[in-house]
This record gives structure tokens, C-alpha cells and sequence, in this order.
């Protein structure tokens, strides 16, 4: 499985494309804030909208390392952010609140 680093996915910029599958309220409480929103429990119906290579987020890790093997089952490319967004928001890196 592929993974990165919160600072290394924010070495890259906005431009990786970075989808937080954390559900609506994780979401309003702190986000990155070029993420797109996927929350998980829509994710089979929204399984177009994440583009191939797409960095995944959770809260710490879990939700989106299962979802990155599952993508990989499915033969598509993904890659894990360890941590999630409590390693993000802890190495101090930008995000939005509210």
C-alpha cells in the first residue's frame, strides 16, 4: 500500500488531489482546505469521483488505508495520508474550522 506523509502531501500543494472520506461532521469540526469530501458511507456510489492516484484522509489512518485497499482491489490507485487529519492539524499544517 502506498503511503505519505502529511508534510510530504503538503510539499506537493493544492493541486494533489486530496479526498477526506471522514463523514459530515468530523468535517465541519477542522478540514484541509482544498479536500474534497467523500465521507465513506457514500463512497460506492461515489466511487467515480475519486481520481486515480487520489491522496485518502481520515481522522487517523484507518478509514482511508482500508479504503486505499479496497481501491487496489479494484485495481485502481490510491495512497494513504498516515495520520490522517490528526497528524495534519499536529505537524501545524493549514486548516479551516467551523
Amino acid at each position: 500500500m502506498k503511503r505519505i506523509t502529511p508534510e510530504e502531501l503538503a510539499a506537493l500543494g493544492e493541486t494533489a488531489p486530496l479526498i477526506d472520506l471522514r463523514e459530515p461532521d468530523e468535517v465541519a469540526e477542522v478540514r484541509v482546505p482544498w479536500a474534497t469530501q467523500i465521507p465513506l458511507s457514500t463512497l460506492a456510489e461515489r466511487l467515480d469521483e475519486i481520481p486515480e492516484g487520489a491522496y485518502l484522509m481520515c481522522h487517523g489512518g484507518g478509514r482511508s488505508s482500508r479504503t486505499v485497499a479496497y481501491l487496489e482491489g479494484l485495481g485502481r490507485e490510491a495512497v494513504n495520508v498516515e495520520g490522517g487529519i490528526s497528524a495534519w492539524e499536529a505537524a501545524g499544517l493549514p486548516v479551516e474550522r467551523g
